[in-house]
């Protein structure tokens, strides 16, 4: 679990920033996000399962924005850092209004490049360096976007992570099998609006689940 899947997310040059004795990119990716016609769980998030214990992953619920044969890319959508997103924007020197705020943190979107920064958003999909999710969804790495959520003419939906969790090939369906993990395919309320400590046990909800009764061999859906 955590395997690079190498992407390229738009090009330029990185905005770099330091957060205590870390360095974090905003812009170029080392991550490619590709097309396909297969079977893909793309657009669809993935809730730990009890018996899933990998620290990076246990209690998590992660949208994949990437699933093919050869391997899944996605972002944890409710662990939060302790970087806020006011102070993140400082830190690359935007400027940030005094009236400026948001009611989410900085996401830590997964294991993988941990020091680069990814914005999920609805429209506007297309931006400096924006790779499109799907219909109704991007993926933007470029510095435009962040400049845009400052002076509030950002996506009307979005939520930034810093790194992502990947998967190698057929690494992902081997958990599935395992079943380290239950599907249900994403809406924007869970993505964008749920509060984050709910979004654990929203995501069960969907499957009408409560979480509380489930046992590590109730299989995946």
């Amino acid at each position: 679990m955590g395997c690079s899947v190498r992407l390229k997310v738009g090009r330029g040059t990185p905005t770099r920033f330091r957060t205590g004795k870390r360095h974090y990119n905003f812009g170029m990716s080392e991550t490619e996000i590709s097309t396909s016609n297969e079977f893909s769980l793309s657009g669809q998030l993935l809730i730990a399962m009890p018996n899933l214990l990998d620290p990076s992953f246990a209690g998590s619920v992660v949208y994949l924005c990437e699933h093919s044969n050869k391997g899944a890319m996605g972002l944890v959508i409710n662990r939060p850092t302790d970087l806020d997103i006011q102070n993140l924007l400082k830190k690359i020197d935007v400027t940030v209004p005094e009236t400026f705020s948001t009611p989410f943190p900085v996401m830590m979107g997964g294991p993988v490049a941990a020091d680069r920064g990814f914005v999920l958003h609805t429209e506007p999909l297309h931006w400096s360096s924006s790779v499109k999710v799907n219909d109704e969804l991007s993926l933007t790495t470029s510095r435009d976007i962040l400049e845009a959520v400052a002076r509030g003419d950002a996506p009307d939906k979005w939520l930034i992570t810093l790194g992502y969790a990947g998967w190698g090939e057929g690494q992902l369906e081997q958990e599935l099998a395992q079943n380290a993990w239950l599907t249900v395919p994403a809406n924007h309320t869970i993505l964008f609006d749920t509060p984050l400590e709910e979004r654990f046990a929203g995501a069960y909800a969907m499957l009408g689940i409560d979480p509380a009764l489930m046992s590590g061999a109730a299989g995946h859906a």
